[in-house]
């Protein structure tokens, strides 16, 4: 799977295409090419945008500035003034427009600048609502639709928003994380004396 769209959220989703950020940094948009099939992935455009590398560049600073602020707010920290200016300034951007073809399917059209206001703009409603006056839990911050939380599977630094009943989901995704985090809690506990799988 080329990219994966977990985090609950199309800003989070954006931050997601850099995996391990702590270790084994794997970085998902390296070229052109890849933003613009991203946008198609994500569902932004239909057909995938002309894209140069001053786009690819603004969509890596994009990225990041959304990964600052939401752990800021992850944290209980404000986002940094130079993070919020350069996603107010993307959000400002007109985003895709959407048009009904005579088939009765949705055409959606926009530019790489389209593309990342759309982002921006997810990311804004996003920090709004954690950095609110809503309610804190040990691992994440309530965000109106969801908890922002980082997933707690080694390596994995994905955010996402925990939209589960009781909010006590621990991973970005069941069958990726989750899955290696149980097998490998599994194996812990075979192999150490004294326990029983």
């Amino acid at each position: 799977m080329e990219f994966t769209f977990h985090s609950g959220d199309l800003a989070l989703d954006l931050a997601g295409t850099v995996q391990h950020r702590r270790d084994d940094r794997r970085d998902l948009l390296t070229a052109p090419d890849r933003l613009a099939r991203w946008a198609v992935a994500a569902g932004l455009v239909t057909d995938p945008p002309p894209v140069s590398d001053a786009d690819l560049a603004a969509a890596v600073d994009l990225r990041e500035a959304i990964y600052r602020a939401a752990t800021a707010v992850l944290h209980g920290r404000a986002p940094a003034a130079d993070d919020r200016d350069l996603i107010n300034r993307r959000a400002a951007a007109a985003p895709p427009v959407p048009r009904l073809t005579g088939d009765g399917a949705v055409h959606r059209d926009g530019d790489a600048t389209a593309v990342l206001a759309a982002a921006a703009r997810a990311a804004v409603d996003l920090l709004a609502a954690a950095a609110g006056p809503g309610e804190r839990t040990d691992d994440g911050v309530d965000a109106g639709r969801g908890v922002l939380k980082e997933c707690q599977a080694d390596p994995c630094t994905r955010l996402y928003l925990d939209t589960s009943r009781r909010r006590t989901r621990r991973w970005c995704d069941m069958r990726q994380c989750g899955n290696r985090a149980k097998a490998a809690a599994f194996r812990a506990r075979r192999t150490t004396p004294g326990t029983h799988a």
